[in-house]
């Protein structure tokens, strides 16, 4: 019989977390993945397009952006060449623009060096992406979960993973992103996993 995505992850966090296991068990089977069509690249500028926006409403300037392209992902030397004025006719903010541009301009200069990140531990991913205008350390972090597939990363900023985990541990206030870190000792070296699954709590709290 086959077992369970993350059958290992699992059972560690239910181990050391009775609280975190409870919901565990609640929530069901763990769909974190890996997301790994298109380049580097291609992820972290969608990353910065969806930065604080309703998912419906990124997809649709995502999709914009793409068919300035026939529907393909522009190549950072493609971005860097078009008018501010066409990136922002398709929804993204002049600040996205700017973010967007910078991330293409360095990649096409060779001074980001993007398309290497998977062989940087996770502290370097940080370091070099957070010195891009835009990105800072959630956005690294979103990377190195759902582009890179690594393990055990906690991102303590993020204000579902506070609510979960105010809830699930019946805390008066939201946690401050140290207490959060603390928390989370316990669950490495699966923290995204865990966090995946606070997500969950958040996302779909029980009836």
């Amino acid at each position: 019989m086959r077992a369970p995505r993350h059958a290992k992850a699992i059972a560690h966090l239910q181990a050391v977390d009775p609280v975190l296991g409870a919901w565990i068990d609640e929530a069901g089977s763990c769909g974190w993945e890996r997301q790994g069509d298109g380049t580097h690249f291609d992820h972290i500028a969608r990353s910065i397009v969806y930065q604080q926006l309703s998912g419906a409403a990124a997809s649709t300037i995502h999709g914009r952006l793409l068919a300035l392209f026939e529907g393909r992902h522009p190549t950072p030397a493609e971005l860097v060449r078009t008018a501010d004025e066409t990136l922002r006719a398709v929804g993204l903010s002049g600040r996205k623009v700017e973010y967007i541009k910078d991330l293409a301009r360095r990649t096409h200069e060779g001074s980001l060096a993007v398309e290497w990140i998977h062989e940087m531990d996770d502290a370097e991913v940080i370091e070099t992406l957070t010195a891009v205008r835009g990105i800072g350390e959630w956005t690294a972090q979103m990377v190195l979960m759902f582009r890179l597939g690594r393990p055990d990363v906690l991102p303590v900023l993020d204000l579902g993973v506070q609510k979960a985990i105010k809830v699930l541990y019946r805390l008066r206030t939201l946690p401050t992103p140290q207490r959060v870190a603390k928390i989370g000792v316990r669950w490495a070296p699966y923290r995204t996993v865990a966090s995946w699954y606070l997500w969950r709590r958040v996302d779909n709290p029980p009836q």
